[in-house]
């Protein structure tokens, strides 16, 4: 007869979470984020208590921070651990929604366990419950339902005995890995349950390497094969695959040259030969150039996204393929692509197996080289004058700061379209890029579970002034900590990077700069002296030579370091990039808009829907 012990629900949730472990004997989940409120103190809070040392628990200041926190913690270390989050209900739960959002998109693996109402309904409606008049079933936590990868409402002690290995297989599932919300109602929190002692033995979470079918394989091995100008394309999936040593392989093998996504970026060093570097919207012309003429285009680890395809515009070629090498059939399929379902690393070897000693004819080495005399130039320091700096010119500072354990980290705005085309990676992990759901507010926070994951890295955050004032309140949680990372805030005054886009729209300006909306002139917001308050080491530069004379500091600060300079909202880098689809209004009163209309009904015929 098996022997069992009794436990609260929540107890039990927290010895199972504890217990569950990496191929290398490390916790899968290495701490758990919390904010406490009436929904979680009594339960979780006193389970977490409890088992303090074995799961640490870390206070921070927004439910969704600290869960962005997490999934920058798992980003960095390609999904092989991941944090838990937990919220009471109501607003601390909804809060989790958007972060949620960004680690679906990215598949990338949280536990989020917000309160819930009663499952008992004794005393309905409690506090912050939203009720709805026709479902008696719901409660705010079903927003969680889309943008989780599995979803389960604990309203039984026992319940834990399956949701509780499904959230961890969904969470160490390569194909399926994304975030899992287990909606904890309050009063089943601290009900208890004799639970089997075997529940709780540690238990390894292997990562499952899917080989590819040999059907599958053959056929894009043939097609591959009668290819006359083939291009590879890196997404995220290279990274958490650990397959960068074998694209090199393979590209080199084969010559057949690759281009980076956002997620892909770093895949390969930006000077070795096969690296095109950056594809798409926020993409240089090397590998816009090449990928237009291609009659093949293998991506490996990528949704392809359309600020990849410039929204399926930029693979011209009438005869043109789409392989797609991914984990997950979903991504294998999309647009009529021929799939090879199978791990990077694993598929990138068979494959590479199966093509023989296939080499194509091709150097891209012209094309590199006029692309940087191009680009160079713009991230060099100006001469001395009155003008306010450029975001790349802040980019070449940055990137002259940089050593060989430098994370360049950013979500949103101008900066990651000016660092996809100008950052210059130089190993793989030097570039961390949330642009999935590219968003504002990931960057701090970010930055902060980037340093947790590997504390012998120099993270360098880049950060507008609008994303700062929308989340920076995990500021203070990393100064009460003390995790150093530096934060560059470029400070515009207003969302420069939309602007942009609205002028590019035949829009005049309107409500995007702060000169641009109403009461914006009265703005005055002195950033560093709002990040010392919540304990940041800060300072304000006023040129480009003093903002590298602040980042050569930055080693010896404890803590966050923060260095706002002002820069010019409208300049960016010309050179490279694709169409991107955004719908231009068919009627309006100015011109500007009409003609930008009549150039959309242009470019809209080059996207193509197979």
């Amino acid at each position: 007869m098996n022997k069992t012990i009794r436990l609260t629900a929540a107890q039990a949730m927290v010895l199972y979470v504890a217990a569950q472990l990496t191929e290398d004997g490390d916790p899968f989940i290495a701490g758990c984020w919390a904010i406490f409120g009436h929904g979680n103190v009594a339960g979780i809070g006193e389970a977490l208590y409890a088992s303090r040392d074995a799961l640490p628990t870390y206070r921070g200041h927004n439910e969704q921070t600290m869960a962005h926190a997490a999934i920058a913690y798992s980003k960095h270390l390609r999904r092989k651990r991941a944090m838990m989050v937990t919220s009471s209900i109501g607003p601390g739960a909804t809060n989790m929604v958007t972060a949620a959002g960004l680690a679906h998109v990215n598949r990338l693996p949280v536990l989020l366990v917000p309160g819930d109402v009663f499952a008992n309904r004794g005393p309905d409606p409690v506090l912050q419950q939203v009720e709805d008049f026709s479902d008696g079933t719901v409660s705010v936590n079903d927003a969680f339902r889309p943008v989780s990868r599995y979803f389960d409402r604990i309203m039984r002690p026992e319940q834990l005995l399956t949701a509780l290995p499904r959230a961890f297989r969904t969470m160490t599932d390569p194909a399926d890995c994304g975030p899992v919300t287990l909606a904890f109602c309050q009063d089943v929190q601290a009900e208890a349950f004799d639970y089997p002692e075997s529940f709780f033995e540690s238990k390894v979470w292997y990562s499952r390497r899917i080989r590819p079918d040999l059907g599958e394989l053959f056929r894009v091995a043939e097609a591959l094969n009668t290819a006359k100008r083939p291009v590879l394309v890196a997404g995220g999936g290279v990274h958490y695959a650990g397959a960068t040593d074998t694209l090199e392989a393979f590209a080199k093998t084969h010559n057949i040259p690759v281009a980076e996504t956002q997620a892909g970026k770093s895949a390969l060093p930006w000077d070795n030969d096969m690296n095109l570097g950056p594809i798409g919207v926020t993409g240089g012309e090397p590998a816009n150039d090449v990928c237009a003429e291609a009659d093949l285009v293998l991506g490996v680890g990528t949704r392809f996204q359309d600020f990849t395809t410039g929204s399926w515009g930029l693979f011209s070629n009438p005869a043109r393929k789409i392989i797609s090498l991914n984990v997950a059939a979903y991504d294998a399929a999309k647009h009529g692509a021929m799939p090879l379902m199978a791990d990077a690393r694993i598929g990138l070897e068979e494959l590479t197996e199966a093509l023989g000693g296939q080499c194509y004819d091709g150097d891209t080495a012209a094309l590199k080289a006029d692309w940087f005399s191009k680009v160079d130039p713009l991230t060099d320091a100006p001469e001395a004058g009155n003008n306010l700096p450029t975001d790349m010119q802040v980019i070449g500072a940055v990137q002259r700061a940089a050593n060989e354990n430098t994370v360049a980290m950013c979500a949103a705005g101008t900066m990651p379209g000016e660092l996809h085309k100008l950052w210059k990676s130089g190993r793989p992990g030097s570039y961390h890029m949330e642009y999935g759901f590219s968003c504002m507010g990931y960057e701090i926070a970010g930055a902060m579970g980037i340093k947790m994951a590997e504390p012998e890295r120099d993270v360098i955050c880049f950060t507008g002034d609008g994303t700062y004032m929308m989340a920076n309140s995990e500021m203070a949680t990393a100064a009460m900590m003390g995790i150093s990372f530096t934060v560059v805030v470029t400070d515009n005054r207003g969302y420069g990077c939309i602007n942009r886009l609205q002028m590019g729209a035949g829009g005049a300006e309107f409500n995007n700069l702060l000169d641009h909306a109403i009461g914006g002139k009265n703005s005055d917001i002195d950033f560093a002296k709002h990040a010392e308050a919540m304990g940041a080491t800060s300072v304000k530069v006023g040129s480009i030579v003093e903002l590298e004379e602040a980042l050569a500091r930055r080693a010896s600060i404890k803590g966050p370091y923060v260095v706002v300079i002002d820069t010019d909202p409208y300049p960016s880098t010309e050179s490279g990039g694709t169409w991107w689809d955004v719908g231009v209004p068919e009627v309006s009163e100015r011109a500007e808009v009409n003609a930008a209309h009549d150039k959309y009904i242009q470019n809209k015929q080059t996207q193509r829907a197979d």
